[in-house]
Order: structure tokens, then sequence, then C-alpha cells
């Protein structure tokens, strides 16, 4: 098998909702092996978002989004007993500085 055909079958397309939930599903996972606490605290930031898209997602039935609202509930308070908030001013040391001209 050349690597063409392996990477056209590794390819998907999912419908948004879909979408959203399986790269949430993938955010899970990567949050429990996480080794810095910071990368989980994050993590945990971006799933408790993505569980409240999906919640307002209005494609998926009222008691999917209803079961949606009730796990951030929970993962926002397993954030918040653990410290892991975001910081309120993100980290910018290594961050580039503005061009004075565009090239």
């Amino acid at each position: 098998m050349n690597i063409d055909a392996k990477t056209a079958n590794e390819e998907y397309s999912l419908p948004c909702a879909e979408a959203l939930l399986a790269g949430t599903l993938a955010l899970m996972t990567g949050h429990v092996q996480a080794c810095c606490d910071r990368q989980r605290g994050l993590m945990g930031l971006k799933i408790t978002d993505n569980l409240s898209r999906l919640a307002a997602h209005p494609r998926l039935t009222p008691q999917f989004r209803t079961m949606l609202w009730n796990l951030r509930a929970r993962w926002q308070l397993q954030l918040q007993q653990h410290g892991d908030v975001a910081p309120s001013e993100p980290d910018r040391r290594l961050w580039h500085r503005e061009s004075s001209s565009v090239q």
C-alpha cells in the first residue's frame, strides 16, 4: 500500500456536530494522558467550551443537549476544584512582536 492510499483512508468528512464531538472526545483522552498541569487545564477549558457548543447545537436532540449541559457542568466543577483555570492574561513571552510593515 502506498502512502497516498493510506492517507486517503484516514481522512474523514464529518458533519459539524459529529466533528466537534470527535474532537471533544480526543481532548478528553488527551486530558487524562497530559503530563503537564498547564496542558491539562487548557484542555479542560477547551473541553468545557466544546461541550457548551455541542449543547447548543440545533441538530442534536433536546435530551442529548441536556446530557451535554450536565457533563459540561461536571467538567467545569472539576476544573474549579483542581485549580485548572486559564490565567487571565496569556503568557506572551514567546509571541512575535507586531511588524512595522507588511511584506
